[in-house]
């Protein structure tokens, strides 16, 4: 094997030494920081093929390995597929991961094709916002629930925060990578989207909570989606959402109440005493998912909690919302995330955006 093939191999064992036959492996390289190995023969084959997966609408579709050496007849598959406008998304971490790559990539090499590229997709994301601040998850066609402001797997998170960083020339949107009108653009469109969050909170009897995982594009309400993604109060992508809220320099006092609104509803319906429990081989008869009992285990969060009584529920394909996971099938049981701690990471956030801007509690009117 030739001896820059080893160095290869050899970078990406330690990049995931742990997961190098998983299934996600490839976002871990896509993800990678490590300078040099964007200055290697593979990461150029890597940002190469990139390109060639990049849609007409200078997006990418998801989902899809994308470091996977390809044959030429795959290439050629891959090229028929350039003109499709209907799986260009932000699902699943689709084009804001390919976007960080190309910036890393670019700032190694300095190539033309892979600045323009990035370019594209950031032309791409600005198409994307509706009027009001918000982005559906695919477009520009899109069917279905595809359509709602979707923050479902912080899809708009991440735009959002992609966006921000390219305003503000962070590494590695630096370098001329961008020029002043498209960040102009991008810090626009971060601001609108943070109107947008703003705007969605569901606000009930005058105090703000938290959100849906996906809203309204026309009327802003909360939204259901998949047969088991109904509209509710949404702990998971919420809690990113707060984060959002709290990079603000300078909060305004709405800005302020949705913080402490939302920061009093995580704390109103965390759940303590049990703690998420996975058994059993993945893919096997025998793997299962449960709440288990433990004093000493917590804070949890249901994902979904409902809007009329704002109690935990789990669903499974029939639609029907129940109270426990062992209610719904194996299938949706260990193939969701149902339960979650993410809103415990706002805590220490919170303490210290409080002390930062000399904020005192002010209470929901």
């Amino acid at each position: 094997m030739h001896l820059s093939r080893i160095y290869i191999l050899l970078l990406l064992l330690l990049l995931c030494p742990l997961s190098i036959f998983s299934q996600n492996n490839w976002k871990k390289i896509l993800r990678t920081k490590d300078a040099a190995f964007y200055a290697t023969p593979e990461a150029q084959r890597i940002g190469d093929q990139l390109l060639l997966y990049q849609r007409v609408t200078g997006g990418w579709p998801k989902n899809i390995d994308m470091t996977r050496q390809l044959t030429d007849e795959e290439k050629a598959q891959v090229l028929a597929e350039k003109n499709k406008r209907s799986d260009s998304t932000t699902d699943n971490d689709a084009t804001v991961i390919q976007m960080g790559f190309l910036a890393r990539l670019y700032q190694a090499t300095g190539k033309k094709e892979y600045r323009d590229a990035f370019g594209r997709a950031v032309d791409y994301l600005l198409s994307g916002q509706y009027a009001n601040g918000g982005w559906p998850q695919f477009w520009p066609e899109m069917h279905g629930y595809q359509v709602h402001i979707t923050y479902n797997d912080d899809a708009m998170a991440n735009t959002m925060m992609l966006l921000k960083d390219i305003a503000d020339e962070k590494k590695p949107y630096n370098n001329q990578l961008t020029d002043q009108e498209l960040r102009s653009r991008a810090q626009q469109a971060y601001d609108k989207g943070v109107e947008c969050i703003l705007n969605t909170q569901i606000v009930v009897d005058g105090k703000p909570t938290v959100w849906c995982q996906q809203h309204d594009r026309e009327t802003l309400q909360p939204a259901p989606a998949r047969a088991f993604e109904l509209a509710s109060y949404c702990s998971q992508e919420s809690a990113w959402l707060v984060k959002i809220l709290m990079l603000h320099p300078n909060p305004n006092e709405r800005i302020i109440r949705a913080v402490n609104g939302a920061m009093e509803w995580f704390e109103q319906h965390k759940i303590m005493g049990y703690r998420l429990v996975r058994t059993g081989k993945k893919g096997e008869p025998d793997y299962n998912t449960q709440l288990v009992a433990d004093s000493t285990a917590g804070p949890l969060w249901a994902r979904f909690y409902d809007l009329e009584h704002v109690q935990p529920f789990v669903c499974d394909r029939d639609g029907v919302p129940r109270a426990h996971l062992e209610d719904i099938g194996a299938e949706r049981r260990n193939g969701y995330s149902w339960y979650n701690d993410r809103p415990s990471l706002l805590y220490p956030i919170y303490e210290q955006w409080k002390e930062k801007n000399k904020i005192c509690f002010i209470p929901n009117k």
